[in-house]
């Protein structure tokens, strides 16, 4: 009875993996014969799990969705990143989740293993959060976006602009991207044509939600990075695209997450970076302590307070006269 106790945990267990299992895949996993599959599937059924089977050689054993939310069996690191994830939650950038956090934390943690509750214990006595005090987003809204891109579906909504400015958007909403502060929608703008990236915190759906689309191509394969480009260069004066000698790897480490950078080869790369003033960028960019170039026609403020710069440095390094110190110097 053990035995097979434990057995029909172990095959629930795979069952919850987003895949399909064949009988003699799960035999073998099991170390028992097809018919004693079978057999205990029959048994998940009966205990109201339900288990779809799909005949022929594509097909499989499924655990499908029911009425009723079945234990989820986790292995050590899963079990860790859960709770990790829940106390990381209660404290984030989605509102109205934080209690729901909390409650399943306390319940993942009440039946946590001696040494699983210790490890995820340990890492919350060393962690200390900071406050968060950027913008949040409602988990209705965050849920209803995310149905319209899964759903392909137009999405209505009310935006308001950094400037303040607002005005309505139909969209055909791709995907989101979580930066770690914020939450953005990549969407195709109908009325103006092209790719556009919001803010979730600034954006109020509309109901219904609109007609079915046909999915376009997205802007760049590599999401991520095109939402980071947009955010480095949405509210700069002045910017400019410099070639750096020095490898893609080194300036990325010494840059924040949203500033591009691409390797052209393993000794030099292009750094699209901006500012309010060309002080600023003149400055941010001697920070990078590596040689430059740009087309100083691309960017004719910065060419300009470069040269000054270069000048006010050269003055700036003096020898005092033979017998004084600079103790003792006015």
């Amino acid at each position: 009875m053990i035995d097979t106790s434990a057995r029909l945990l172990r095959l629930l267990s795979l069952l919850q993996t987003p895949r399909d299992w064949t009988g003699p895949q799960l035999a073998e996993r099991l170390a028992v014969t097809t018919r004693t599959i079978r057999n205990d599937v029959e048994r998940l059924r009966s205990l109201g799990y339900p288990v779809a089977a799909t005949p022929g050689v594509a097909g499989g054993y499924r655990l499908g969705a029911g009425a009723n939310l079945p234990p989820l069996l986790l292995d050590d690191d899963e079990a860790v990143a859960v709770a990790a994830g829940l106390r990381t939650a209660a404290g984030g950038t989605i509102t109205g989740i934080e209690e729901t956090s909390l409650r399943a934390l306390a319940k993942l943690e009440q039946v946590l293993p001696a040494r699983l509750r210790h490890r995820v214990n340990t890492l919350a006595a060393v962690t200390v959060p900071m406050p968060g005090s950027g913008p949040t987003v409602a988990v209705d809204t965050l849920t209803a976006i995310a149905a319209a891109c899964r759903d392909h579906q137009r999405l209505r909504f009310d935006y308001q602009t950094h400037d303040g400015a607002t005005s309505i958007r139909v969209t055909e909403p791709h995907r989101l991207v979580h930066t770690g502060r914020r939450w953005y929608l990549v969407a195709w703008d109908i009325d103006r044509a092209d790719w556009r990236t919001f803010r979730l915190d600034r954006l109020t759906p509309r109901t219904p939600i609109g007609p079915r689309f046909t999915p376009r191509e997205p802007p760049d394969g590599n999401l991520t990075g095109y939402v980071a480009r947009g955010l480095s260069t949405a509210t700069w004066r002045y910017h400019a695209r410099v070639t750096v000698h020095a490898p893609a790897e080194t300036i990325t480490a010494r840059l924040p997450p949203a500033v591009h950078v691409e390797p052209i080869d393993e000794h030099t790369c292009t750094v699209t970076a901006g500012s309010d003033t060309p002080h600023m960028l003149a400055t941010y960019l001697g920070m990078l302590d590596a040689d430059f170039h740009f087309n100083a026609d691309d960017a004719p403020e910065l060419a300009e307070h470069l040269h000054k710069l270069a000048d006010r440095y050269q003055r700036a390094p003096q020898r005092p006269p033979t017998g004084t110190t600079a103790r003792n110097r006015p």
